[in-house]
């Protein structure tokens, strides 16, 4: 399988967008079509929530995600070893992605699957093969954390926080920008010093600037409301059913397709859970309540505590000095602390239960 011959026109001109205006570098090509990486083209990045009916969403792989990362690194690096790293990141990500960083109970940091990046590379023929024709080594490509320019702490910007703002604006989540603007924002972006003199990625335009902290804001809402983190958890706790029951495997999370794995779900004897699953899926919009108070039992109800804040405090250069965008501007500053004010219910429930 060729991931390039069927990718549509839309995403063409998306990564076209984020190589900087030129074609997909062929190295890149030849990294995505091994198994390893095309087998995340079969999950979605949107934790399992595209599946129900209470969601207005637009399918994008993981690979799909993957590949944009790679694409912004080696625009702003031309550095392989930088792009290899960013495209593998998310190499190990499991059926339904973040959903099993809650059954793993990382509900902050949404890291827990990471650990498996090194053994997933190594084990992979095709991909050690490449390394070696290249010259690269392992060890120089498995943790994309020690590239800045591929990722940092929040509420730094780097190429993967820029990805997946950029394309959960399109319609991955909500439709907030086209593609002319995601061209004219990202036209505006560079490699900037932060203030410990490290590369970061910053905006040259403060207007275009506060237009990507505003959709930042509406999309860390979105991330964090009740009915998502439902869902997620919705995830978490059937696999869990499921695998206390010896009908999935933790090696099965990373087999298997989500389709695959839906159809277990789907056809599982075990209590309610394709019941309750199937309910969740023909749900519409609102079918997800959510209060402070518990609703009582007889309901399935996700306790909401502590989770990930996803915001983004960018750099601006704004004639030759260099500054946070939130002391530049008081807009940003309003848009970033609405990031902070937001809290979501501390319940969330449908009528059904296990």
């Amino acid at each position: 399988m060729n991931y390039f011959d069927n990718l549509s026109e839309f995403l063409k001109r998306y990564f076209k967008i984020l190589a900087g205006g030129e074609e997909i570098p062929e190295f890149i090509k030849e990294y995505v079509n091994t198994p390893e990486m095309l087998k995340q083209n079969e999950i979605g990045v949107l934790n399992g929530t595209i599946y129900s009916k209470m969601y207005d969403q637009m399918w994008y792989s993981s690979l799909d995600h993957s590949i944009g990362v790679a694409l912004i690194v080696w625009n702003f690096t031309h550095d392989k070893k930088q792009t290899l790293s960013a495209l593998f990141h998310d190499i190990a990500t499991p059926t339904f992605k973040h959903a099993i960083d809650f059954m793993n109970g990382d509900y902050e940091k949404q890291e827990s699957t990471e650990e498996l990046t090194t053994k997933i590379i190594r084990d992979s023929k095709e991909i050690m093969a490449l390394l070696n024709r290249d010259g690269i080594k392992l060890e120089e490509v498995d943790d994309y954390h020690i590239y800045p320019i591929a990722d940092n702490d929040t509420p730094q910007l780097a190429a993967d926080r820029l990805e997946y703002t950029l394309s959960n604006a399109f319609g991955v989540h909500l439709k907030v920008w086209n593609l002319d603007e995601i061209e004219e924002i990202y036209s505006k972006i560079e490699v900037l010093k932060n203030e410990d003199g490290i590369d970061e990625l910053g905006f040259t335009d403060l207007k275009l600037a506060e237009k990507f902290v505003h959709s930042m804001n509406l999309l860390s809402k979105e991330y964090r409301e009740e009915k998502t983190i439902f869902s997620m958890q919705l995830y978490a706790d059937i696999m869990k059913i499921m695998s206390e029951n010896g009908l999935v495997t933790v090696s099965d999370l990373y087999k298997s397709s989500e389709k695959e794995m839906i159809e277990r779900i789907e056809n599982c004897q075990i209590g309610k859970v394709a019941e309750n699953y199937k309910i969740w899926k023909n749900s519409e919009d609102g079918a997800v309540k959510a209060s402070d108070e518990y609703p009582g039992d007889g309901k399935y109800v996700v306790t909401i505590g502590k989770v990930k804040v996803r915001y983004i405090n960018p750099l601006v250069k704004i004639g030759n000095e260099t500054k946070r965008i939130k002391d530049v501007s008081e807009f940003a500053e309003k848009e970033i602390e609405d990031v902070f004010a937001f809290k979501p219910k501390r319940y969330a429930y449908m009528d059904f239960s296990f």
